[in-house]
Order: structure tokens, then C-alpha cells, then sequence
């Protein structure tokens, strides 16, 4: 880490010259470097599976594109969330995280926020989420509430657990189910297909993030897919993609996607196959940098799906 980001607490893995460094008030800056404000990917990778299902549920209710207020309400809720998940691991994670050379700078195991006041935060960010939430129909409400128990359970699995990546996919890929419960007020075999299809897909990138921290975690005994997998780990994320494909393909055959869709399904494939080749290991800043293309990888998805139901709709 420079001795720069060191000085000013930020996180070695922080985007450098983010507005949270440059504009933000100076004691606003840990706060929003708890909720991961300075990191966009995380809420990126949390909105992504929410905004697929939309596309898919408007494909099958042959909409002309996914419900632009639902899409609006997810974004606003992935940050507000992935805000408050970031707080509750950094809660729990606070002495792991002083262990890890990547995670020491952290605002708590740093002392820059003290836990009393980052629960208190925490609690903040959660009634956002809870408003966001009560703007869907009762089915929808009912399906977000569940996905708190594998956000509740997930920090403490790296105890315990040689691959908590897998609860962590339960908790990530939990949009894929709200998109499509918001429509029809009900889960069907696509949402699920395409639930499966996100927890592979959350498993592969969050191997690849784990990589980064390989060693440390080796040292302070944190339990992770990357140290799983070992030699194999290029092999094993390679499966991970190839189910998160297969599924995702299964879920918009079962919405009854059109050829667009499924040339965004390709599309969606190879750029989780050029991760997979360009994969090496422990090479952590090459390893960040392919863990942040899956924003690009969820998008080009997005799109294949949006214009999919689109052309349906003018056919």
C-alpha cells in the first residue's frame, strides 16, 4: 500500500481519485468507506441480478422492456444494502481484518469509527432498505426479508466454513429472485433457474477477489475458495462459470427468450471465459481487476435480455 492511502485510511484496494476521497467532508469519509461508497462494484454486482430478473420477467409478461420503477427501487436499495452488509462484515470482521494487509486500513480495525457508531450506522442504512423494500407487492416484500438469514450467517462462515463464498452466492444472488417476484407476485422456475445460475456466478468472481489475500489469510487461518481450490482454483472457477451459464441459458429458454436474448447469454459466456483464461495465480492486482469486469459481464446480460423483450414486443 502507498504510504498516501495509508496516511489518509483509505483501503488499499479503494478506487483511486473517487469522489469519496476528493469532495466528500473529511468526517464523512469513513463512514462512507464503511458502506463501500468508494468501491461501486459491490452494489454493481448486488443491483445486476435484480435488473436480469426484471428483463426476464418482462420478456415472459411480453413487456416492452423491464419496469423502469422497479429498476430505480433496486438501485436505490443495492447501495442502501450492500451499504449495510459491507457495516455488519466490517462489524464482525473488525480483528480478522486487522490481520489482513489489504483490509487493515479499514475504518474500524484502523480506529477511524468506532463499532457503537457504526452499528448505529448500520441500523440507518437497513431502514433504507426497509423503505425501499415495502414498495413492492406483499410476495416481494416476503422474498427480500428472507434473504437476511444468509446475509445474517456469511461473516462468521470463514470460520468455519472451507468455502463461505457459497453463502455468500445465497446472499448475493438474491436479486435474481426479486425482479421476477415483483411482476407476477411469485417465484417460478426461471427465477429459480436463474437464482442458481447467479450463486455460481458469485461463487466464480468472489473466488477470483479471494485471491488478492491468499497469503494473509493462510496466516490469520480465514478460510476462503481461492485457498480451497489452490492450484486448481483456475479449473474451479472455470466450473463455477460454466453452470452460471448453463442456468442462466436454462432460466431464458423458460421465459421464453428469442434469439437476442440468448446472443446476450453468449456474450455474458465469454467474457466469464476470458476472466477464467486471463486468471493466474496469486496475482492479486490482476485478480482485482478481473473480479470489477463482472460489472461489465452482468450488464452485457442486462442488455441481451432488455432488447430481447424489446423486439418481442414490436414483432
Amino acid at each position: 500500500m502507498s504510504g498516501t492511502a495509508a496516511e489518509d485510511g483509505r483501503p488499499a484496494d479503494a478506487v483511486s481519485g473517487h469522489w469519496v476521497e476528493r469532495a466528500a467532508p473529511r468526517p464523512w469519509r469513513p463512514y462512507l468507506r464503511l458502506a463501500r461508497i468508494d468501491r461501486p462494484i459491490g452494489w454493481w454486482l448486488l443491483l445486476l441480478p435484480c435488473w436480469w430478473s426484471s428483463a426476464l420477467a418482462a420478456i415472459k409478461a411480453d413487456l416492452s422492456f423491464p419496469d423502469p420503477w422497479h429498476g430505480l427501487l433496486f438501485l436505490i436499495g443495492a447501495v442502501a444494502m450492500r451499504g449495510a452488509g459491507s457495516t455488519y462484515n466490517d462489524i464482525a470482521d473488525r480483528d480478522l481484518d486487522a490481520q489482513v494487509e489489504r483490509t487493515r486500513q479499514r475504518p474500524l480495525p484502523s480506529g477511524q469509527v468506532r463499532p457503537r457508531h457504526a452499528a448505529l450506522f448500520l441500523l440507518a442504512q437497513l431502514l433504507v432498505g426497509l423503505a425501499v423494500l415495502l414498495q413492492f407487492n406483499e410476495q416481494a416484500v416476503l422474498v427480500g426479508l428472507c434473504s437476511l438469514l444468509p446475509v445474517a450467517i456469511y461473516p462468521f462462515m470463514k470460520r468455519v466454513m472451507p468455502m463461505p463464498q457459497a453463502v455468500l452466492g445465497l446472499a448475493f444472488a438474491w436479486g435474481a429472485l426479486m425482479g421476477w417476484a415483483a411482476l407476477f407476485a411469485r417465484l417460478d422456475a426461471p427465477a429459480l433457474l436463474l437464482y442458481a445460475g447467479t450463486i455460481c456466478w458469485v461463487v466464480g468472481y468472489d473466488t477470483i477477489y479471494a485471491v488478492q489475500d491468499i497469503e494473509d489469510d493462510e496466516i490469520a487461518g480465514i478460510h476462503s475458495s481461492a485457498r480451497l481450490f489452490g492450484r486448481h482454483v483456475r479449473g474451479a472457477v472455470g466450473l463455477c462459470y460454466a453452470l452460471a451459464a448453463l442456468f442462466v441459458a436454462l432460466a431464458a429458454w423458460g421465459a421464453g427468450a428469442g434469439i437476442v436474448g440468448f446472443l446476450g447469454v453468449a456474450a455474458f459466456a465469454a467474457h466469464l471465459g476470458w476472466q477464467v483464461l486471463s486468471l493466474r495465480e496469486r496475482d492479486g492486482r490482476g485478480a482485482l481487476t478481473l473480479f470489477r469486469s463482472n460489472r461489465d459481464a452482468g450488464l452485457i446480460l442486462f442488455v441481451g435480455l432488455s432488447a430481447d423483450a424489446l423486439l418481442r414486443s414490436l414483432s
